[in-house]
């Protein structure tokens, strides 16, 4: 149930830097250790021994890649703070001043989402100093658009979890299930559809920022600097939360 996008900005973007660093890497250093010291011959010949190096470890080029993605991310998730950390609503659990914040972008159809849930809970049991922000990302059916913008209303009324948890459990979406959802959580539907232009707009801006941080589907997490699209065990997470804590 991972929905796919493509055309993102920050993969294209690490593809030209990779180029760019394979091709003048070795130049710039040695011009860095002795200014001005190379000629063109020798400008030459450190180009082909950079080269020849890459070629010969090719494995130096998924893990230069992942830096400079990292680095890219980085910079996109501190441009969109804001867009990115501060919930709508009550779309959030766990620690209110957690020293770390992880996102998921996730659609009400997807089954790794669903799953997710009692890993989620699971990791604020374990780490009281962890907050978790919840940003719609309806990509994989119409339905999902439907449960979103419902799920936004929820949370502006202060009613997310509920509402959340209930329209999961339910299984697939459906008219019934999130009418269902709604009357658990108790949601104003007069409330809600008032609030239909402002969910549109949160959406298209969610949707937005996903793609320009390379979001591949849902669940989608941002955790730090670090961006992963999938749906990551309990380990994974710890250790990713850990890694965003030692770099804060």
């Amino acid at each position: 149930m991972i929905g796919r996008l493509t055309g993102s900005p920050l993969a294209l973007a690490g593809v030209s830097l990779l180029a760019v660093a394979l091709g003048a890497g070795g130049m710039w250093v040695a011009e860095r250790a002795a200014p001005g010291s190379l000629s063109g011959v020798d400008q030459v010949r450190v180009e082909r021994v950079v080269r020849d190096y890459v070629l010969a470890h090719p494995e130096l080029i998924p893990e230069a890649m992942d830096r400079l993605k990292r680095r890219e991310a980085g910079k996109l998730i501190a441009a969109n703070r804001k867009l990115i950390l501060e919930p709508v609503g009550d779309a959030w659990i766990g620690n209110p001043n957690g020293d770390v914040t992880l996102v998921e972008y996730f659609d009400y159809n997807c089954g790794f989402c669903r799953s997710s849930l009692p890993t989620i809970a699971e990791l604020i049991k374990r780490d009281p100093k962890v907050r978790i922000v919840f940003r719609e990302f309806p990509i994989l059916s119409p339905q999902s658009i439907l449960a979103a913008k419902l799920s936004l209303a929820a949370a502006e009324q202060g009613k997310f979890k509920v509402f959340h948890d209930t329209l999961y459990a339910a299984g697939p979406v459906s008219d019934a299930t999130m009418a269902a959802a709604a009357k658990a959580a108790g949601v104003d539907m007069a409330k809600a559809s008032a609030m239909a232009p402002r969910a549109e707009t949160e959406i298209a801006t969610n949707t937005a920022v996903a793609q320009q941080l390379g979001m591949t589907g849902t669940p989608s997490w941002i955790i730090g600097d670090k961006v992963v699209s999938a749906a990551l065990s309990l380990e994974d997470l710890e250790k990713a939360v850990k890694e965003a804590r030692e770099k804060s």
